[in-house]
């Protein structure tokens, strides 16, 4: 083993164990929808002993690896170990895969592994799409990635690519057609004489503004000004509160001066025909020119929120294609200082979290078993809806997370097929649960709010709720979070 190797090898072991951190810094993972997730790998259970009327497992190709994954080692090591297990498993997948489609696109990659961007990609590691708890997508990017970077191996290496594909799929098909895409351009990009790569980026283009119309035709679409905040990648930084949209812009004006690096090296034209940022400019194109959510066949609900999880990918796409441009050590300093104080925020928030959550799990405490309940709790200021699921992963083993979506979409594998005692069988009511709005109905009760008690006071407080109430939310900032908060009624 050669001294490269051995560095290399020592390198890798030090940041994974650094990657993992994040996972344990608290008593409970705060990633949004993971506690659903969670949740629903409980339900699965009950479902298969027949103690969870109305609903049944469906099974699907895709959109599952991530439940899968959960429902096993919850069996074997129960719902905390499990979590833990899942998500840092699914962490390193995502950085490993990235970091390693980063370095495949640098020139300097037979010298030495650009671990001045790592931090970089740990911070984009825990972004917006890990705090929205989307594991299935997560999982699928960071096999695509790691799929695209032994795509251009020249030895048997490549043939590695098909089964990561593979699984990308069975965890969700959106970046798995993003991947395929990117392989067939950069493919066909290489094969051709640099003059004649702009008449196929324009092609390109035509083809995916086509490709939107068609949707837009065909299918119930969402589009929103949305999409263009995510066409840069920065927004991956910007989780809960302002504090971290300046981060983002932050980090957007040092990559701006990393592409004024590249450009001043190497020049406006060999620039704009770089595969690699004719790929960033192409991925970002698509988040513009296709709809930010559709309502696929055989679903309830749209598949939503496209433009912020391909940012993600863009972001990725922008840290490979400076990985081969000789960045000052400022930049480099910079972007590792960024990633120290994103951290640092994130621990803060948090933390603040899990002190909510443990309110939570004290007022459920005072129920009997398998009561249904809501939470009426929002941040308004956190971009990722942090307070939103927090009562699934309470419920788990106690009570019945009456709000919860994932049954009610039909996107995932638990499905709630007709009226239920569990949770709601309807979209729309589940959201209006969640978001306000919601009268309750006759039908529903008993059904149990928290809330809290008194907003100059704080603490939270727990409230049966009769048929004819109206649902509110209160919002509670976690930056006030002892408890403190404010009343805010949509």
């Amino acid at each position: 083993m050669t001294d490269t190797v051995r560095r290399t090898t020592a390198y890798a072991a030090l940041w994974s164990i650094l990657l993992l951190v994040p996972c344990f810094w608290q008593q409970r993972i705060q990633a949004g929808d993971l506690s659903s997730h969670v949740y629903n790998a409980w339900l699965a259970q009950l479902i298969e002993r027949g103690q969870a009327p109305g609903l049944t497992l469906a099974k699907q190709s895709n959109n599952v690896l991530f439940d899968l994954m959960l429902s096993g080692l919850m069996r074997a090591f129960g719902p905390t170990a499990a979590q833990h297990i899942a998500v840092s498993f699914a962490v390193l997948v995502f950085f490993w895969g990235a970091f390693g489609f980063v370095w495949s696109f640098s020139r300097l990659r037979r010298r030495k592994a650009p671990w001045h961007l790592a931090p970089c990609v740990a911070m984009l590691a825990y972004g917006w799409v890990f705090h929205m708890g989307l594991f299935n997508f997560y999982i699928s990017l960071g096999l695509c990635l790691g799929a695209l970077a032994l795509a251009r191996q020249k030895k048997w290496w490549a043939w590695l690519a098909l089964p990561l594909f593979g699984m990308a799929y069975v965890a969700h098909a959106l970046p798995v057609a993003w991947a395929l895409g990117v392989l067939v351009y950069a493919r066909v990009a290489q094969a051709l004489a640099r003059r004649h790569r702009g008449w196929l980026m324009i092609g390109a283009l035509a083809a995916l503004a086509l490709g939107g119309f068609f949707l837009g035709t065909r299918f119930p679409t969402r589009r929103g000004p949305d999409q263009v905040l995510s066409v840069t990648g920065a927004d991956q930084m910007w989780v809960y509160g302002t504090d971290y949209a300046a981060l983002a812009l932050a980090l957007l004006a040092v990559w701006a001066a990393c592409l004024h690096c590249a450009l001043q090296s190497r020049g406006v034209r060999r620039i704009l025909l770089d595969v690699r940022f004719q790929l960033c400019a192409l991925s970002a194109a698509t988040l513009v020119l296709l709809p930010g959510g559709v309502l696929l066949p055989g679903f309830r609900s749209v598949l939503d929120y496209v433009p912020e999880r391909m940012s993600l990918a863009i972001a990725v796409l922008f840290c490979a294609a400076i990985a081969s441009v000789r960045l000052p050590k400022p930049l480099v300093g910079a972007m590792a200082a960024i990633a120290l104080v994103f951290f640092g925020f994130s621990y803060r928030d948090e933390r603040a979290l899990n002190r909510v959550e443990t309110q939570m799990e004290r007022v459920v405490a005072q129920l009997p078993p398998g009561q249904r309940v809501v939470s009426a709790l929002e941040d308004p200021d956190s971009r990722v809806k942090s307070m939103l699921h927090i009562i699934d992963r309470v419920c788990v083993g106690r009570c019945l997370s009456y709000a919860n979506y994932e049954p009610c979409t039909w996107q995932f594998r638990v499905r709630a097929e007709r009226e239920n005692p569990i949770v709601v069988a309807n979209y729309g009511d589940s959201w209006h649960l969640q978001n306000g709005g919601y009268v309750v109905k006759p039908r529903d009760l008993p059904l149990y709010r928290i809330d809290l008690c008194d907003p100059a006071q704080g603490g939270l407080c727990l409230a049966a709720l009769e048929a004819g109430d109206t649902l509110r939310n209160t919002g509670l900032r976690m930056a006030r979070v002892q408890v403190r908060g404010d009343n805010r009624h949509d």
